[in-house]
């Protein structure tokens, strides 16, 4: 009688193993591989053009030696400037080619593109198509979770609603790579995830 016993309490453990598996599956939100595929098919061949890549090659090589202490002081001054509404560094930026490049982009996007802009490879902004936040990400998941950790994959931030517009709002971003296929920079788009 008691072989029979050890034998239904192992059909038992065994077949609670089976149904409740060890670990909770977490499937990720359904706007994910919406976003990613967006991101893999439309914003990554905008990024990835002479353009662009010419930008970023160029501020890497101004700004190669640049210290974090500096790259504070910079987005301090930008941040300043966009609080204060004295936009002189940010027209400079604004005014640039590769920002109006990424402008046009965003314009035809047909509200899918919120914001969209690139990095250098401590996370400065190259070029933006709207007056951003702040100057430099290289503190931000953005660029921490892309660039600064070697990562190929695109990072595709929380959703969030935002409360002005009422859009479904996700940022993703995503290393750049060079013609040699270096990194080099970081590409941020806003997405509204209800357009796409």
């Amino acid at each position: 009688m008691a072989r029979w016993g050890h034998i239904g309490a192992v059909v038992t453990v065994g077949l609670a193993a089976f149904l409740l598996p060890l670990a909770p599956v977490h499937a990720e939100p359904a706007y994910i591989p919406l976003v990613r595929d967006y991101v893999e098919k439309r914003i990554r061949p905008i990024v990835e053009t002479p353009l662009v890549l010419k930008a970023i090659a160029e501020q890497n090589t101004k700004f190669g030696n640049v210290s974090e202490m500096d790259m504070r002081v910079l987005d301090e001054t930008y941040r300043s400037e966009v609080n204060q509404h004295h936009l002189q560094m940010v027209k400079l930026l604004l005014d640039k080619s590769v920002s109006h490049y990424l402008r046009e982009k965003q314009d035809a996007s047909q509200g899918a593109i919120l914001e969209f802009f690139v990095t250098d490879s401590h996370g400065l902004n190259v070029g933006q198509s709207t007056i951003t936040a702040d100057f430099w990400q290289g503190d931000e998941e953005k660029y921490l979770q892309t660039f600064a950790s070697g990562s190929r994959e695109i990072f595709i931030d929380r959703a969030e609603r935002n409360e002005s517009s009422q859009n479904l709002e996700t940022q993703a971003s995503f290393v750049v790579m060079d013609e040699e296929n270096r990194p080099i920079g970081v590409a941020i788009v806003t997405i509204a995830i209800d357009a796409l």
